[in-house]
C-alpha cells in the first residue's frame, strides 16, 4: 500500500474502512496543499446506510458541488462542516431530494439509501422524505396542537390504524425527543406557544414519528440559546443509537460534541473526512487545518 505521503500528494482518495488510521500522525509537510482539491481521508466505511459516488449540483450555469463522494455510517453522526456557503447545506439537501423544489437547480451521480437510487425516476420523494427526515434551522412546527404536529405524518403515511395506536406513536415519538415530560399535560395546546428549544425538540418528534431510517439536521442549533443546545445536543447523541444523523454546523465545537465522523467543505469541495476527533487534532489536508485553526472561514 502507499504512504499516506504519497496518497496526500496525488490527491487521491484510498478505501481504508470506518475509522481506521485515525491515530497516525501527519507531519506538516505531508499535508496535502491548499491548491490540491481532491478529497483525503477516509470518505467511505465498511457498513454504510447512504452511498453517494459523484454529486455534482448545478444552479442553473452555478456548479455548486464539485464531484462529492462520501458514505454515511449506520448508527453514526456525520457532521459537515465549512466556510458559509460552502456547499454544505446544498449536499445534505441532496439526500432527501429536497432540492428538487428549487427551480434551476440539478443533481447529477448516485446517491443510493441501502442500495436505492434515491434519484430513480420510480422513486415517490414524499416515502422518501419520510425515511430521510429533515430538522430545519429554524423550528417550524406546524400550526396545529402539540399532538396533531407529531400525528400529522402517521396519519398521511397510513402509520396507525387506530386512535390508540396513534396516541402510541406520539407518546413514543414525544419521549424519544425529550419532551413527553414537559407537554404531556398539554397536547392540545399550539406547538407553537412552545420556547424555542422545545419547538425544535417537537419538530423532531415530527420527523421521528414517521419512523426514518436517517435524519437530517441543517445548523438545529443556531437559532437556540446555550441551554437548548446543549439539551438537543443531548437528544442527537441519544438518537444515534437508533438512526443515522447528519448534521450540518457551523459550530466546530458542536461537531466535537456530537460526531464520530467530520467532512470539511470548502466552495463546493469536499476536501477531508475523517474521524471527528483526528480532523480537529490532525488534519490532513491545509485547508481544513486553515478552518480549524481560524485562520479563514
Amino acid at each position: 500500500m502507499e504512504s499516506m505521503s504519497a496518497v496526500l500528494t496525488t490527491g487521491e482518495t484510498p478505501f481504508l474502512g470506518a475509522y481506521s488510521m485515525t491515530q497516525e500522525k501527519v507531519r506538516q509537510e505531508d499535508k496535502a496543499p491548499r491548491e490540491n482539491r481532491m478529497t483525503v481521508g477516509v470518505p467511505f466505511v465498511d457498513y454504510a446506510r447512504m452511498t453517494c459516488r459523484g454529486v455534482n449540483v448545478y444552479y442553473g450555469e452555478k456548479h455548486a458541488i464539485n464531484n462529492v463522494s462520501i458514505d454515511v455510517g449506520r448508527n453514526e453522526v456525520l457532521a459537515m462542516i465549512g466556510p458559509s456557503g460552502c456547499g454544505k447545506s446544498t449536499f445534505l439537501r441532496c439526500l432527501n431530494r429536497m432540492n428538487d423544489t428549487v427551480e434551476g437547480c440539478r443533481v447529477e451521480g448516485d446517491i443510493q439509501l441501502d442500495e436505492l437510487n434515491i434519484y430513480d425516476k420510480s422513486v415517490d420523494v414524499v416515502p422518501l422524505r419520510a425515511q430521510v427526515g429533515m430538522v430545519f434551522q429554524k423550528p417550524n412546527p406546524f400550526p396545529k396542537s402539540i399532538y396533531d404536529n407529531v400525528a400529522y405524518g402517521p396519519k398521511i403515511h397510513g402509520l396507525a390504524s387506530s386512535r390508540a395506536e396513534l396516541d402510541e406513536v406520539v407518546e413514543s415519538s414525544l419521549k424519544k425527543a425529550g419532551l413527553w415530560s414537559e407537554v404531556s399535560d398539554r397536547l392540545d395546546q399550539p406547538g407553537t406557544g412552545l420556547s424555542g428549544g422545545q419547538q425544535q425538540r417537537l419538530c423532531i418528534a415530527r420527523a421521528i414519528a414517521v419512523r426514518p431510517e436517517v435524519i437530517l439536521m441543517d445548523e438545529p442549533c443556531s437559532a437556540l440559546d446555550p441551554i437548548a443546545t446543549a439539551t438537543v445536543e443531548d437528544l442527537i447523541s441519544e438518537l444515534q443509537e437508533q438512526y443515522t444523523i447528519v448534521i450540518v454546523t457551523h459550530n466546530m465545537q458542536q461537531a466535537a460534541r456530537v460526531s464520530q465522523r467530520t467532512a470539511y467543505f470548502h466552495l463546493g469541495d469536499l476536501i477531508e473526512v475523517g474521524s471527528t476527533d483526528r480532523i480537529f487534532t490532525n488534519p490532513r489536508h491545509r485547508l481544513t487545518e486553515d478552518y480549524i485553526t481560524g485562520r479563514f472561514g
